[in-house]
């Protein structure tokens, strides 16, 4: 009985090992297989990765020469660099970005997204590479002499807003008494504010501080500061944990040696770059 007993607790226990051998095996190739249907593989192996972005000053613009310039085309450029390969830029429709994404239309997006719940319910973000707040920019004529969010607050104050931004959102959150005119296009906005079409236009700093030095004779900025602060990340597609992985670490790395700081100081602070543009 003992000799068929030990017999029996030996099979048992081989049985026991082998089960757990082939779960470690499945799930080791399971990993081996996400691995190569992650983006960051994919990049490597077409050596170019898909930038898409739209048009936000100082984000990302055109220059006299029609090329595309900005803080997020630094950064992707910079992410291209040390990644090794060429950089492909798609120009997007902000309104139809995640989808575009979604669609494989390209790999990331760099084009200064806020984190917010419901975008994180499609993609997934990096960790925030920057931080951006909303600001609010008057018509002189139209709104001059106020100086608080609340004295924008009402049905008869026109406010020109870019469809789809966080900033779209921030101006039904702060001002949900206010009259809000949407646009697709940025340029849009700023024309509805200069014409006095609207009173005033909510956007992400410091497209707003911007506007109100180059149109100091009719715009004026009515806060003191930002209203908001939000995070700035890349976004992928979902279950793409290695190239989630990468970038956080490109921006940890970034961040460490100043690299993000210099780019950021150079296109926020400073006017050094407005004579490129077209």
């Amino acid at each position: 009985m003992t000799i068929w007993r030990t017999i029996a607790t030996g099979l048992a226990t081989l049985i026991v090992i082998l089960g757990v051998s082939h779960v470690s095996l499945a799930a080791g190739d399971a990993r081996q297989e996400l691995a190569k249907t992650s983006t960051l593989e994919a990049v490597m192996q077409r050596q170019a990765i898909r930038v898409g972005f739209d048009t936000f000053k100082p984000w990302a613009m055109k220059d006299k020469s029609g090329k595309y310039v900005g803080f997020e085309i630094d950064v992707a450029r910079k992410l291209a660099e040390d990644m090794g390969v060429k950089l492909q830029l798609v120009p997007t429709q902000w309104n139809g970005i995640i989808p575009a994404l979604l669609g494989g239309k390209f790999d990331i997006i760099i084009g200064g997204m806020s984190v917010t719940p419901k975008r994180n319910l499609k993609v997934n973000f990096s960790i925030p590479y920057e931080y951006s707040g909303m600001s609010i920019v008057a018509n002189k004529r139209k709104a001059g002499g106020r100086d608080s969010i609340k004295e924008f607050n009402n049905p008869e104050t026109v406010i020109s807003v870019r469809m789809g931004t966080t900033a779209h959102v921030a101006a039904k959150n702060f001002l949900p008494k206010a009259t809000l005119k949407v646009f697709s296009d940025e340029s849009q906005t700023i024309q509805e504010l200069l014409s006095g079409r609207a009173d005033a236009l909510v956007a992400s700093s410091p497209l707003p501080e911007t506007l109100a030095g180059e149109y100091s004779d009719k715009l004026e900025l009515p806060l003191d500061e930002d209203f908001t602060s939000e995070p700035i990340a890349f976004a992928v597609r979902k279950s793409d944990y290695d190239f989630t992985n990468f970038l956080n670490n490109w921006i940890r790395v970034n961040f460490s040696n100043g690299w993000l700081q210099n780019r950021y100081d150079y296109w926020f602070k400073s006017k050094e770059w407005e004579s490129q543009l077209q």
